[in-house]
């Protein structure tokens, strides 16, 4: 029988190796305060949602959590996320697909992301916080972007500015498929 890896001790290790008190770990995962310290006496048993928000706040690979924690190798000044822990948002019908490149810490106030519209596709949304902003550059022809205040086309290279506490979409009006940047900025 295998041994269920002790997650809590590593946490503690990890949040510590990177001087961050429970307070500041807390406020970076999400995680409240006495859920983390729980967790690090082992007196928790987190779910999957829990610990990948701890994993993504203290920058270490989740299979280096379950294994007992970060081998020890020269710090890379240079964060490297790999495409398989890139996360994606793919609407149901396959008309739109968001890759998230943004890091979590920074959702609510910026974010950015690779856009990819099909032939004839749209992206609709409702109204962010008010004070949003989005900001599309088309890395392709064909989109469009329309909101309640109007209708712009962009060539490949132009950058859209709008705003996006109102009802919003992006379109692809063209034959292929679209791809864009996109960076919400919320105030």
């Amino acid at each position: 029988m295998n041994d269920t890896p002790e997650i809590g001790p590593v946490i503690q290790r990890e949040r510590k190796a990177r001087h961050l008190t429970l307070e500041q770990l807390a406020a970076r995962s999400g995680v409240s305060k006495s859920m983390l310290s729980q967790i690090e006496r082992s007196e928790a048993n987190p779910t999957f949602a829990v610990l990948w928000s701890l994993t993504q706040a203290l920058k270490i690979d989740f299979t280096d959590l379950i294994a007992g924690g970060v081998a020890h190798r020269q710090a890379n000044p240079i964060e490297l996320v790999p495409v398989a822990h890139t996360p994606e948002i793919k609407s149901p019908d396959g008309a739109w697909k968001l890759r998230i490149l943004s890091p979590p810490a920074l959702a609510g106030r910026m974010e950015w992301y690779d856009v990819e519209i099909a032939p004839k596709g749209r992206l609709e949304s409702a109204p962010h916080a008010p004070g949003t902003f989005e900001h599309l550059t088309a890395r392709s022809e064909g989109l469009v972007v329309e909101t309640e205040q109007g209708r712009q086309e962009l060539g490949e290279g132009e950058t859209a500015r709008y705003r996006a506490d109102v009802v919003h979409k992006i379109l692809n009006g063209g034959a292929e498929a679209a791809h864009a940047l996109m960076v919400v900025l919320y105030e």
